[in-house]
């Protein structure tokens, strides 16, 4: 079967503007978007809570109220991840025990989502407790990768970046504190945006074991977790991120062409498949051609190491809620505020770079679109370079900006060879804390170059 490429389908401020237009109703575009999710997922199986009746709902109380000037998403046919809380719906993070438990309310996103005139048809899948590069439970099956079934569309959001990559919906919102939102982006050849954190509320993303007990709980934002956008442009992502984000933002303007940029290709103990670093390479080759100034090496760069250590540390006690860790200690108050000491020598080492750098690219991942493991890709090995290594290190791209709190873009390059398929592969444009739409701009304008 052949999915679309980027440029297929209109993107979600396309299918706003030709509902304003005329051109379609609400209604219309929503019976599309679920006929091309039932054509499409039995074999891609993105898709675990479908709303479908409900969108019909929405769709002709749209149609019968117009659209507003507040409303830049008006009409568009959407999906969220399956932990979005979202009113009536079951949220179960991929556990059958917890199957019975049904949201109250809609999450503080999918509040500003309809609010900004979007149509929700439905949650997609996730792994268990959204911890894997990979996406697949006893709930709802696995998700498989549009570019290749036999392989992994990513994770946690890997339903949301197989929705968006397949043709089934124009934009996803996913999350990420391990590369969630950038690793399926990056597996499935989308865009995806990692916003600064606290910039997007998480209330109402709560796991439901804590829900069910606690009731409508989730007014913080948690540790280095946060929750952005997945599309097939820029554009998309960059209103995305407005429209949900809890602080104005604001951008340069400044052309990429006067932007000093930096490329960090390596990461101590990660080493990068060739299959990633090559269009990576290429993708630089190219922006260097058109007059983009990209350093190689700057002595501003934070000690990676230390950093990723920090990361991982930081990552499992909140990940276990300071349970205890394999070796039997639980963290204590001192570990905790011990990491967000370093975490915040870390951010003020970041913030010297970005005195001298606009942006930093990056790897999103060590590797393309792996193949489907029934263990955890943390819990196993990864093929680089055609050696075994544990996956658990390709975490450390992912931790380059999300242990700073740094808002990073996925934009895709091209593709690679990785183990005799051809995949997609995407690059992180990293920027200073709440630059997301700078990073997104950039992000497009790489893009653009890139397939001009």
């Amino acid at each position: 079967m052949a999915y679309p490429q980027l440029t297929d389908k209109p993107g979600a401020l396309e299918t706003a503007a030709a509902i304003r237009a005329g051109e379609m109703s609400v209604s219309e575009a929503v019976d599309a978007a679920i006929t091309r999710i039932e054509h499409l997922d039995a074999e891609i199986d993105a898709l675990a809570v479908p709303d479908f009746e409900r969108a019909h709902e929405a769709a002709l109380a749209l149609d019968k109220a117009g659209p507003r000037e507040d409303q830049p998403l008006f009409g568009v046919p959407m999906t969220v991840k399956e932990s979005f809380d979202v009113e009536g719906l079951q949220s179960c993070w991929g556990h059958k025990r917890l199957t019975d438990y049904i949201a109250p309310r809609d999450s503080e996103l999918v509040r500003r989502l309809k609010a900004a005139g979007a149509v929700i048809l439905g949650k997609t899948n996730v792994p268990i407790d959204l911890t894997d590069w990979q996406s697949f439970n006893p709930v709802y099956g696995r998700t498989n990768n549009p570019h290749d079934t036999t392989r992994s569309p990513g994770g946690s959001s890997g339903g949301s970046a197989a929705a968006v990559a397949s043709g089934m919906v124009a934009c996803e919102f996913g999350t990420d504190i391990g590369g969630s939102v950038r690793v399926p982006a990056h597996f499935c050849g989308v865009y995806g945006h990692k916003p600064s954190w606290g910039l997007i509320s998480k209330r109402g993303h709560d796991h439901p074991q804590m829900a069910r007990r606690k009731g409508f709980v989730a007014a913080h934002d948690g540790a280095l977790s946060v929750a952005g956008p997945l599309a097939r442009n820029a554009e998309d992502l960059a209103a995305l991120t407005a429209i949900a984000g809890q602080y104005a933002l604001t951008r340069s303007g400044k052309p990429l062409k006067q932007c000093r940029v930096l490329a960090i290709t390596e990461y101590p103990g990660a080493p990068v498949d060739a299959s990633v670093t090559e269009p990576i390479e290429n993708a630089i080759e190219a922006l260097l051609a058109a007059g983009i100034t990209i350093d190689r090496a700057s002595t501003l760069i934070p000690d990676l190491e230390a950093q990723q250590g920090h990361y991982m540390r930081m990552l499992n006690t909140a990940m276990a809620r300071g349970a205890p860790a394999p070796s039997g200690k639980r963290a204590t108050a001192t570990d905790w505020f011990d990491l967000l000491d370093a975490q915040a020598a870390n951010i003020a080492e970041w913030e010297t770079l970005f005195d001298t750098y606009d942006f930093v690219l990056a790897p999103p991942a060590p590797v393309l679109a792996v193949p489907h493991n029934e263990e955890r890709v943390f819990d196993s090995t990864i093929r680089v370079n055609g050696q075994d290594i544990p996956g658990a290190s390709g975490l450390a791209w992912a931790g380059i900006a999300t242990f700073p709190n740094l808002p990073s873009t996925i934009v895709p390059v091209g593709s690679g060879m990785y183990e005799g398929t051809e995949l997609p592969c995407g690059m992180q444009v990293m920027g200073q804390f709440m630059s997301d739409l700078d990073c997104i701009d950039a992000a497009g304008e790489i893009g653009k170059i890139l397939h001009s």
